[in-house]
């Protein structure tokens, strides 16, 4: 099997299997409003169709076997950690921006490291798979996603933030960082 086979297994058993643990999620007892979601959505979407989009016959770089493999690698980890996120979630998972029945924040497993842990996972994947295609276009797709992942981020935070009070988030944001682990960054407010 080639590395480029294996990550394009890994991401449809990752979407196949996140698809059909859909069903975990607790009811929901708020949702943000639709344009809210529109746009950050649209700018994953746009990503991720770049990311898959091919310029040409041959790569934009060369990469090394050993590189792809490596790159395949990052990307698996990449979703296994999304996957770590998820179960530590539980029922307060979902899809879209919304505030679930008996919501609270939770601060424990890969949240005491990132606010957004599935988030981080997904960048991860999706930088590490568009190295490995070798393509500005996949390069410039992950770049697009990630934004469009921090703008979600930023649009969840927010909404919590009204929904919980602002009290209840402000100390969490505070000691925790957004996207990015920064150990050296803790107890800092991670908006300065």
């Amino acid at each position: 099997m080639r590395p480029v086979r294996l990550l394009a297994a890994a991401w449809i058993v990752w979407f196949a299997s996140w698809m059909l643990a859909a069903s975990w999620s607790a009811r929901t007892v708020k949702r943000a409003t639709s344009r809210t979601e529109l746009t950050h959505r649209l700018i994953i979407l746009a990503g991720l169709l770049l990311i898959g989009f091919r310029v040409g016959r041959r790569p934009a770089w060369p990469i090394q076997n050993n590189a792809a493999w490596a790159l395949a690698g990052i990307a698996i980890a990449g979703l296994l950690f999304t996957w770590w996120a998820r179960i530590h979630l539980g029922p307060l998972w979902s899809g879209r921006t919304t505030r679930k029945e008996g919501h609270r924040i939770v601060e424990t497993g890969p949240y005491a490291l990132v606010r957004h842990p599935i988030y981080t996972g997904l960048i991860v994947a999706l930088l590490a798979t568009a190295a490995a295609r070798a393509r500005a276009t996949s390069l410039a797709g992950a770049a697009l996603a990630t934004l469009g992942y921090w703008l979600k981020a930023r649009a969840e935070e927010e909404f919590l933030a009204n929904e919980l009070g602002p009290e209840a988030y402000a100390d969490y944001r505070r000691r925790v960082p957004m996207l990015v682990p920064l150990p050296w960054r803790r107890g800092q407010d991670p908006r300065s």
